[in-house]
């Protein structure tokens, strides 16, 4: 019968090397001060749904919000092997929070219409909260289980899979659909298979196309422009390879909800700490060398 399934990932900063310069004066994540990477729990996400789609057929769809260079996470879907991808990006949507992001991925689902599982990344690294997930869940009105490590069988319109609770796991029975937040422990995600990035890597969304355009016919008339974008795209519609591009009313979005207006959380400020010590200090591997340690850990207060 074969069972579709929707993905949500994300491009993120590569938060490894941050630093003070990461945010900007109104508490939003400079992004362009930090490369841009697929956010790791996310490609576990989308292998768990290849892997049910190999196992029972079926299709993976990708979902992922942001500007147009988050179409280069979406063409490393589609070197995995993802069916569909589609970018959601409008300026009206920058600075949105989880509740923001989950109203509006809710509403591209809901557009998508047809969907047995969807598949989330336990968290992203730019903001560690793991609630998008969660919050789609809600807002879609479908069960949900986090913490997925394995299918354990997917039978009809019954899932049971097993959940990582810390100390143990525990195994979890539904009815579809279903959201599950994936960990990295779930799979090793599987590499790019060479021909399909030798078949994809001119995939292109219309936006791209426009800043390319922008930047070879700077002089050039808006309707030149345009005339151009749309010549490019037809044989890139002939061959698959355009990528889907939707705004916030392509998919009915209540604007009130999205953005900095549908966004009540905000930070105040982001450090960036350096540990630094020169020298080293030797401890005895005695009970009365534990000792002294623990004193000067208190007497610092780093303890207590």
């Amino acid at each position: 019968m074969g069972y579709d399934s929707i993905v949500c990932v994300k491009q993120v900063p590569d938060t490894s090397n941050i630093t003070g310069e990461a945010m900007k004066a109104d508490g939003t994540v400079n992004r362009a001060a930090l490369p841009a990477v697929f956010n790791p729990d996310d490609l576990h996400a989308l292998e768990a749904a290849l892997q049910v789609r190999d196992r029972f057929g079926g299709s993976v769809t990708v979902l992922t919000m942001g500007p147009p260079a988050a179409c280069e996470v979406l063409r490393e879907c589609l070197y995995r092997g993802a069916d569909r991808v589609i970018i959601l990006s409008d300026r009206r949507a920058a600075a949105s929070d989880t509740l923001a992001t989950s109203y509006i991925l809710s509403q591209a689902v809901r557009k998508l219409a047809r969907y047995d599982l969807v598949f989330c990344g336990r968290q992203a690294i730019d903001g560690d909260t793991a609630q998008v997930g969660p919050q789609l869940a809600e807002k879609l009105g479908i069960s949900q289980v986090t913490y997925y490590e394995q299918l354990v069988d997917l039978s009809g319109r019954t899932i049971r899979v097993r959940r990582n609770v810390g100390n143990g796991w525990e195994i979890v029975e539904g009815r579809l659909p279903m959201l599950l937040t994936v960990l990295d422990t779930a799979n090793e995600a599987r590499p790019a298979a060479a021909k399909r990035v030798m078949r994809y890597k001119r995939a292109r969304a219309p936006m791209e196309l426009g800043a390319e355009l922008a930047k070879a016919m700077p002089d050039a008339a808006p309707g030149q422009k345009e005339a151009e974008q749309a010549r490019r795209l037809e044989p890139l519609k002939a061959k698959g390879l355009c990528i889907e591009q939707w705004d916030l009313d392509d998919i009915d979005a209540d604007l009130q909800w999205c953005g900095v207006t549908g966004s009540p959380t905000k930070v105040h400020r982001v450090q960036s700490i350096v540990l630094t010590k020169e020298g080293f200090t030797a401890i005895a591997p005695t009970e009365e060398g534990i000792r002294g340690m623990i004193r000067d850990l208190i007497v610092d207060h780093t303890l207590g």
